[in-house]
């Protein structure tokens, strides 16, 4: 019940990476509008784009924890990883797949993004908002999520668990059997 659970946690922090990339840009696109003073716009923009590194590294540490306690009910972690692999191959399997590749260069470019904020002050609501909006594409990568009305699949969901990706008959007699890699 428990290995269920961290997967919820990763899908519940990469929507709330996906969305407070989308307030940010909104918000940064606010604050390179207004010529006044009130810095208002900015200040709440760079308080949600730590947060969105925050749940981004919350993601990260979610998918490790999977890959490294070989919690093979997620396809993820089945497809990638295997008991065999020692820790440095382990570290590598973390960007092997698709969703990990895109899960890395969303946690790389969210760090560059603070370093970027916090040391350029006088471009930082105009690049904040297109490095947002990056930000929340390289995160709808990983959201996973399907559009019932227009039938389509937005990325790809590395907390899925084997069960809803593989079509199996043991998963019919037995829904929680886990495979040993």
């Amino acid at each position: 019940m428990v290995r269920a659970f961290i997967g919820d946690i990763g899908h519940l922090l990469v929507v709330v990476a996906f969305i407070t990339s989308l307030v940010a840009t909104y918000g940064y696109y606010q604050a390179s509008r207004s010529n006044s003073k009130d810095d208002s716009w900015l200040i709440y923009s760079r308080r949600i784009f730590y947060f969105h590194l925050l749940s981004v590294i919350g993601v990260v540490v979610v998918l490790f924890i999977i890959i490294y306690n070989h919690y093979f009910e997620y396809h993820y972690a089945y497809s990638h990883s295997s008991l065999n692999l020692p820790t440095h191959y382990m570290i590598s399997c973390f960007w092997e797949g698709q969703e990990g590749s895109f899960l890395l260069w969303t946690f790389w470019n969210a760090i560059l993004g603070v370093i970027i904020i916090n040391t350029n002050k006088s471009w930082e609501a105009p690049f904040a908002t297109v490095f947002a909006l990056v930000q929340a594409f390289l995160t709808s990568m990983i959201l996973g999520i399907v559009l019932p009305v227009l039938n389509i699949k937005i990325g790809s969901d590395p907390f899925i668990l084997l069960r809803d990706a593989v079509q199996a008959p043991i998963f019919e007699i037995n829904p929680d059997f886990v495979p040993v890699d």
